[in-house]
């Protein structure tokens, strides 16, 4: 097996500026933000002093020891210069180019998660290969939709399910952002989703799925990465079609080694070898950071 390290070359507008003690400075656009990072164990290169010079805004934690295995990491942004309320970004690949809607929520996100940028490419160059108008991507705990976005753009019919509205709202602003439409909404627990599509019959060519450590669906139903995976990937292979398809799968949960989601692929899915590994973000201070695991694969 080899596993593989990627990380996403096509950013001009996202730049991992340094990070450590337990944050990250990035770029996105014109915007300067420090957000908390629970990988980052090690020290900075730049000084405190240099980090806040730079900086439009800072997110800070609520003080918790166990911070880095809590649902969600809560606290609030301080402002150290004036930011909008939200700005767009633009990512660039040789065959597509999406615009994305940012902005500083409750919760330290701002709207994308830089990595899947490797991710993105993946979707559009293998929807753009089968030259054929009538595939189909289901996208589960799609967030803000960039992959969906990036789905539908390729010329997929795009079913996009998340939990939150918010998200759903968000999602829908990046499709218009793109002057793109019919991308199909579903406000739904994502496993409850995936059981019904199976009742039903349906058959999809793509299947995108990246699951939070921890998380409610919209009727409180309670989510556990290591306790559900397992079934939501044994119902999603039920849904994905023999030939023209592909599966991905993020994992961002601290300590799950980009094995385990191998083998709960291979426990369901006919592959002999899927494309299995890591994803980072670059650094030019050279403290790559580690972004979570990945395993993807087409047939």
């Amino acid at each position: 097996m080899n596993l593989k390290l990627l990380y996403p070359a096509s950013w001009k507008d996202y730049e991992l500026l340094d990070s450590g003690g337990f944050e990250k400075l990035e770029r996105f656009g014109n915007v300067i933000l420090i957000r908390p990072e629970p990988q980052a164990i090690w020290e900075r290169v730049l000084t405190e002093g240099e980090w806040l010079k730079q900086a439009h805004a800072h997110f800070h934690r609520e003080q918790k020891d166990n911070f880095r295995f809590a649902e969600e990491i809560k606290g609030g942004w301080k402002k150290l210069k004036a930011v909008p309320d939200s700005w767009h970004v633009k990512y660039h690949h040789p065959s597509f180019e999406v615009n994305l809607r940012l902005a500083l929520t409750g919760f330290g996100h701002v709207g994308i998660f830089p990595e899947q940028g490797e991710n993105w490419n993946f979707i559009h160059d293998t929807v753009t290969s089968w030259n054929s108008n009538k595939s189909r991507v289901l996208n589960l705990f799609a967030y803000t939709g960039a992959a969906s976005v990036v789905a539908r753009a390729a010329g997929a019919e795009v079913t996009h399910v998340d939990a939150s509205r918010p998200g759903l709202n968000w999602a829908n602003q990046n499709m218009q952002l793109n002057h793109l439409t019919d991308i199909r909404w579903v406000y739904e627990d994502a496993l409850k989703f995936v059981k019904r599509e199976v009742k039903r019959g349906n058959k999809y060519n793509g299947i995108i799925m990246d699951p939070p450590p921890y998380g409610r669906g919209p009727e409180g139903e309670k989510w556990t990465l290591q306790e559900k995976l397992n079934e939501l990937v044994f119902h999603a292979s039920q849904l994905l079609e023999q030939k023209n398809s592909f599966f991905i799968l993020s994992m961002y949960a601290a300590g799950l080694s980009p094995l385990v989601g191998m083998n709960v692929v291979k426990t369901h899915f006919d592959v002999a070898d899927p494309e299995c590994g890591e994803f980072f973000l670059k650094s030019s201070m050279g403290r790559d950071l580690p972004m979570g695991t990945f395993l993807r694969f087409s047939r």
